[in-house]
């Protein structure tokens, strides 16, 4: 039986792990980083830790449908724990590791779970106090912590509920059988750029449906060598896009999962792992080419010079096919395969076959500039309303302007309004509590997914932008924020930027500045390097303006930015200004600098 039939054989997430695990024994499942070296847990560790804890869950009195809510950053536990929780029928609820005590009684009390997995002490000093206010929870496994009872909480080891959980009687494979495509498999609370999250429940076939285009995106180019590939993850495996591309996609290839120790380490990590495959946000390759390209222009020389042909040559490839390089420019084009592109497929680890870019709106000459320089790199869309993918640019023919045709077994339609409308397996069984909410978003099976697009010749999907995003100015012309923004931050000295304009004659911006322009020039003018000390000076918002100027040069007129401000600080998950999936929450930006926004309409600087 090949994998395409295996794929519509199976009926739950759990009986993929089982199956797997059968298959691939002792070899390597997941890898973490201890004690400065990378220890592994082998499929068939793995199996015995599922089946224990979930006969663990199942004695703290956990039945099928009920809801687990799983607290935890990104590692092998993390995978163990939601197989476990959905072996038993139950239903995972990941929660952020950023979320206040505030968000997990929302979730508490929106979902109403029956016990509750977390990491450490330090993720349980914020959980704690919200189980207490809604009394919800009975039951909470820590993996790090020590055991005991609180406030009638019963706490309990990891450790222990696994040694326990291998003495119990129960055949929890077996018991899979009377589970279907149908049930839910996990709720997933939107990380709420706006509002008050709300959970969408995911059936295992969604998520399986999602696995099988997967699947075919990178089988039908002959790139996938099954149970023999590499995942290196870093999104929050709360967020469904890293559920299901970095956690039950490879799973169901039987590849290698690393978890990677950072953000910070993640270059060092992809040198040390060497992977395969890996799934990111726009915001890491922005972050990643305004590294590269500081470094590169920090070396200068002849590696600069030919660094930057690399990058002329591939993207005019790429625009115009290999016909539109002249003889010497083909063979220039060969000669930097060597002497350029070799040494950055070194930088990400020299085995990586694809990065898969999705969760937001991918600037285009960000996209171009990974492709010139031999990176593959493909574009996906989706959401978590449909488990999330939807689609994603096929390897053999990109169109990095796009996020490619839908996945198989996937309708998809453009409504009147431009929305893009989404029907299929995928699509999501509803809000949470929430009818009027549901049948908002889910009408006669369709999910409108609130952006509007087109297709192109080839059906291929283009994103123009969110339906609750545009700005409409003074002179009603719509303006995409997120292609502005991205221009912007294609700037080296932009780190991040947020634009405003909504009813105004012309955009404004909010910036944060690049992390290592701002070091080299508080170096270079002998001041402090910090948002305060430079923000007050002409000169450093002379170089800004430079910035933008250039940035305005690849935009329209309606598009360019006039003014800007210098934001106090980064905008981060810590202080609430980006979700966890690193898109910029802008309805607390303007909380903060909409009067100072507002006050440049009304000045010159």
């Amino acid at each position: 039986m090949d994998y395409a039939e295996r794929y519509d054989r199976w009926q739950t997430l759990p009986q993929v792990f089982f199956e797997k695990a059968a298959e691939c024994g002792d070899t390597p499942l997941f890898w973490a980083k201890r004690y400065d070296s990378w220890q592994s847990s082998s499929w068939a560790q793995a199996r015995d830790d599922v089946l224990a804890l979930a006969r663990g869950l199942r004695a703290a009195g956990v039945e099928r449908g009920d809801r687990v809510l799983l607290v935890s950053e990104n590692r092998p536990e993390w995978g163990i724990a939601d197989i476990a929780i959905m072996a038993l029928g139950a239903i995972t609820v990941p929660a952020y590791t950023t979320n206040t005590v505030g968000d997990h009684v929302h979730l508490i009390s929106d979902c109403d779970p029956r016990a509750a997995i977390v990491s450490s002490d330090r993720l349980a000093e914020r959980l704690l106090p919200a189980i207490r206010q809604t009394g919800n929870v009975r039951t909470m496994v820590t993996i790090e912590g020590s055991g005991g009872t609180s406030d009638a909480i019963d706490i309990v080891n990891w450790r222990d509920m696994i040694r326990d959980g291998s003495a119990m009687d129960g055949d929890i494979e077996a018991e899979l059988a009377s589970l279907s495509r149908t049930d839910t498999a996990c709720l997933i609370y939107t990380s709420g750029t706006g509002g008050a999250p709300k959970g969408v429940m995911l059936s295992h076939g969604a998520i399986l449906c999602n696995c099988t285009g997967a699947y075919h995106l990178f089988e039908d180019a002959q790139m996938l060598e099954l149970d023999n590939e590499a995942f290196l993850s870093f999104l929050p495996l709360s967020h469904s896009y890293e559920h299901t591309a970095g956690l039950h996609f490879p799973i169901s290839i039987g590849a290698e999962i690393y978890y990677a120790e950072s953000v910070d380490k993640l270059a060092a990590n992809m040198g040390e792992v060497h992977p395969t495959i890996m799934t990111a946000v726009p915001r890491l390759y922005e972050s990643m080419h305004q590294r590269i390209v500081a470094g590169i222009e920090r070396k200068g020389g002849l590696s600069e010079k030919l660094f930057k042909k690399a990058v002329e040559l591939g993207i005019k490839r790429y625009e115009q096919g290999p016909e539109g390089l002249s003889f010497v420019e083909r063979i220039q084009d060969k000669m930097l395969d060597k002497l350029v592109r070799k040494k950055v497929a070194g930088r990400f680890g020299g085995r990586l076959k694809a990065f898969v870019s999705g969760g937001a709106p991918l600037n285009y000459d960000i996209g171009v500039f990974f492709l010139a320089l031999g990176v593959r790199l493909l574009q996906g869309y989706g959401q978590t309303e449909t488990a999330p993918v939807v689609s994603a640019n096929p390897p053999r023919r990109i169109k990095i302007d796009t996020v490619g045709p839908a996945f198989p077994g996937v309708d998809l339609r453009i409504a009147d309004d431009g929305e893009i409308l989404i029907r299929g397996e995928l699509t999501m069984q509803g809000y949470w509590n929430a009818p009027d909410l549901t049948a908002e978003a889910l009408k006669d099976g369709w999910v409108h997914t609130g952006d509007i697009g087109t297709l192109d010749e080839d059906g291929y999907i283009k994103i123009t932008d969110r339906k609750k995003d545009i700005i409409v100015n003074s002179g009603g012309d719509n303006v995409s924020p997120q292609r502005v923004e991205g221009a912007l931050v294609f700037e080296p000295e932009i780190g991040q930027a947020m634009v405003y304009g909504d009813k105004r004659p012309h955009l404004v911006a909010v910036l944060v500045p690049e992390d290592g322009f701002m070091a080299e020039w508080a170096r270079e003018n002998g001041r402090d390097n910090d948002l305060a000390a430079l923000s007050d000076s002409e000169k450093f918002h002379e170089r800004l303006r430079e910035a933008i100027e250039r940035a305005n040069e690849r935009l329209s007129p309606i598009e360019q930015v006039r003014r800007f401000l210098v934001a106090e600080e980064a905008f981060t998950t810590d202080n609430g200004l980006m979700t966890p999936s690193l898109k910029i929450r802008r309805h607390e930006i303007r909380k903060i600098y909409g009067e100072r926004l507002e006050a440049l309409y009304g000045r010159r600087r």
